[in-house]
């Protein structure tokens, strides 16, 4: 069974503008998401800025997201890192807290091989009894999840159930899904090939997008599911615009800098990400006014 159906958000993290994290307003917009009919709350991902918090920050923010959240949608928590140890760590942290399930990452930096891959997976995961999404971006990490690794971890480690793919190949996730032959969950990493993976089998999407557009992308995926492809795929392209623009500079940077331009306060990115540059800026606004954003 899918951990979820449709749009989950890779929530940003607010803060205050001393770079501690902004519990009110994390409160806040978690309410604004379900309202706005996201189906999942992905909490201290790449987006969240997970990387520069501290591990007791880390397990604070997914305990308050969890608590706050109260099992109106699932909540899984981002607890990957490029230490197997931290990451069974924060794992079995988030478990305690009552996370839903996890997102895991591979391991930044120390560029496993496939069969470091399946031993760092598979320790993982069976240190914990929740279910397990692989989190596979190679742009960001130098590693990159072949499809004969995933399947042999979903085919032989109970509670690995779904693969976050934002390799951006097609081609590669087209012969996962092969493979893979309904065992595992497919969920788009990429906001701008949302309607491509659903057409391979997705079952939706860990978006960057939702925090600005949680109605959209949420409809993007259940026009899908309703058998209305043409209005999941006019909602792509009315996106696409946007998309490109929230990925101009390294995320969370430009979907941070959207949601303060919509008042939504969320705070400043803590180093070394940095302010935009004006022209990127520039491409940002107008972006989010040709989407009604601003």
């Amino acid at each position: 069974m899918s951990l979820f159906t449709g749009a989950g958000v890779a929530i940003v993290t607010p803060m205050h503008e001393d770079e501690t994290v902004n519990y009110e307003k994390l409160a806040e917009i978690l309410e604004e998401q379900i309202a706005g009919g996201t189906d999942a709350i992905i909490i201290c991902g790449t987006t969240g800025e997970s990387s520069t918090l501290s591990h007791q920050e880390h397990v604070d923010v997914i305990r308050f997201t969890i608590e706050k959240v109260a099992h109106r949608i699932p909540v899984i928590a981002g607890t990957g890192s490029n230490s197997t140890r931290e990451a069974i760590y924060l794992s079995q942290e988030a478990e305690k807290a009552g996370a839903d399930g996890l997102l895991l990452v591979t391991p930044y930096y120390n560029k496993a091989t496939q069969k470091g891959l399946i031993d760092h997976y598979t320790r993982i995961a069976k240190s914990v009894q929740i279910p397990v999404i692989l989190y596979n971006v190679p742009s960001r990490t130098g590693v990159n999840i072949l499809p004969e690794t995933a399947v042999y971890l979903a085919e032989h480690v109970p509670n690995i159930v779904g693969i976050k793919e934002a390799s951006g190949n097609i081609s590669q996730i087209a012969k996962l899904m092969s493979l893979a032959e309904g065992r595992i969950e497919l969920y788009s990493g990429n906001d701008d090939q949302v309607v491509p993976l659903l057409a391979l089998g997705a079952r939706g999407v860990i978006s960057v997008l939702s925090n600005v557009a949680p109605k959209e992308t949420h409809e993007m995926v259940a026009s899908w599911m309703a058998g209305d492809t043409a209005r999941s795929l006019q909602i792509q392209m009315d996106m696409i615009d946007l998309i490109g623009a929230l990925f101009c500079e390294v995320n969370p940077i430009p979907v941070k800098t959207a949601m303060n331009l919509m008042g939504k306060e969320v705070g400043p990115l803590r180093s070394p990400l940095c302010e935009m540059e004006e022209k990127n800026l520039e491409r940002l606004k107008a972006s989010m006014k040709k989407a009604g954003l601003i």
